[in-house]
């Protein structure tokens, strides 16, 4: 897909402020609210923009310990990775979870309120997940960059 000058200009500014007003992007990128907002529509409709959210304080909500997991399969067939994908959707804790190629199959990315919790999670939850044979633990420190910005 064509992104034109100004399609990056709106998705820059979008970024950085989803709640801007149509007549304040417009002014940003110079165009007539009119024009801002159908080419809004078509990057929505053309699924450039998939969405808008709010960015929400992990500690005020009690889930200020993030913690990533490696996690290895005892099989690696379709209906393993299917059940284990499916179990992995109905948990909160679990924030992301990607398929990787390496040493192990999928990495998880975890918050909760502190390692007690984290603790529990694994045993009652996180070993117990379809087809997980060995996990390894990376509780975070420091957050040193947190974005989901994309260059454009």
């Amino acid at each position: 897909m064509e992104l034109d000058r100004i399609d990056r200009k709106i998705l820059h500014a979008l970024q950085e402020d989803g709640r801007i007003s149509n007549l304040k992007l417009a002014e940003l990128v110079t165009l007539s609210p009119t024009a801002v907002l159908a080419r809004v529509q078509r990057l929505t409709k053309d699924g450039v923009i998939q969405g808008y959210e709010a960015r929400l304080d992990p500690v005020k909500l009690g889930a200020g310990l993030m913690v990533f997991v490696e996690v290895l399969l005892d099989k690696t067939t379709p209906n393993v990775f299917e059940a284990f994908k499916a179990a992995v959707q109905v948990r909160a804790e679990i924030l992301e979870c990607h398929m990787v190629a390496g040493g192990f199959d999928y990495l998880l990315k975890t918050r909760m309120a502190d390692m007690n919790a984290y603790r529990e999670f694994a045993g009652t939850v996180l070993w117990q997940l379809p087809g997980v044979r060995e996990t390894r633990t990376y509780a975070v420190m420091e957050e040193v960059k947190n974005t989901t910005h994309l260059p454009v």
